[in-house]
């Protein structure tokens, strides 16, 4: 059987196999048993469904539930960009805390802890109906769970446009704690002023309050670094959103 893979898919596939596949005019040559689903046979070369956007057997659209006939022709098509989910509500797993932060800062709801294992992730992510983000292709290949996108870049700059390119969230800016994910309310000086340091409160008259963990902000010597970062994003998401097809949900099951 050959599996045809979008350019944006290879990534998934193993060094040999991504070399012995541009041999053989890009599709990748895979043993059948005749019973597998389409779906199973695309997850066999490395590809997660989360990262799916259509499957074609002999250029017919097809489930993956599908069970093709050997010497069948499959054609995996990437999810396209921007990607449409139910809610804009992320869960960053234990490796993406730098991106999680920088959500929060441009006002993306992106839950993040870096003590949870595979299963407590899941469940998480399955009770709040977030869109779970890895880079662990094995937790997106999990059945049990709901519904998750792999993050492309080695860098947490690269991880964050990724995202932001992937789902252009609409974005709000100063509104979430870098903590914890609360939402910040403008909060009086004089309500705080007895937890600043005498330098802060000689320097600064606006503050915000995080409803959740009470974490304190102002826009202090980092403001100019995380502005620019605000603006980069809007950039982004402003890019994305205008592209001109619409956009198809990766397939699970």
């Amino acid at each position: 059987m050959a599996v045809r893979l979008d350019d944006g898919l290879r990534v998934f596939l193993g060094r040999r196999r991504r070399a012995g596949a541009v041999a053989a005019d890009d599709d990748v040559v895979v043993a059948y048993d005749g019973t597998s689903s389409v779906g199973h046979v695309v997850e066999s070369v490395g590809v997660p469904l989360t990262e799916v956007g259509g499957l074609e057997v002999d250029g017919r659209r097809v489930a993956p539930s599908f069970r093709p006939v050997a010497g069948a022709v499959v054609s995996v098509l990437g999810v396209r960009r921007p990607q449409a989910v139910p809610e804009h509500r992320f869960l960053l797993d234990v490796h993406l805390g730098t991106p999680a932060r920088w959500l929060r800062v441009v006002g993306v709801d992106a839950a993040y802890e870096n003590d949870r294992d595979d299963d407590a992730l899941i469940t998480w992510a399955n009770a709040e109906r977030r869109v779970l983000l890895t880079q662990d292709r094995g937790l997106l290949c999990r059945r049990s769970l709901w519904l998750g996108a792999y993050v492309r870049g080695t860098r947490p700059r690269e991880q964050f446009e990724d995202i932001l390119e992937r789902f252009a969230p609409p974005l709000a800016p100063w509104t979430r704690c870098t903590a914890c994910n609360g939402r910040l309310a403008a909060v009086p000086k004089e309500r705080v002023a007895p937890a600043l340091r005498p330098g802060t409160r000689r320097s600064y008259d606006t503050f915000a309050r995080c409803a959740v963990c009470a974490r304190v902000y102002w826009r202090g010597a980092h403001g100019t670094r995380l502005a620019a970062l605000v603006t980069e994003a809007e950039r982004i998401v402003s890019t994305a959103s205008i592209t001109p097809h619409k956009p198809l949900n990766g397939i699970q099951g």
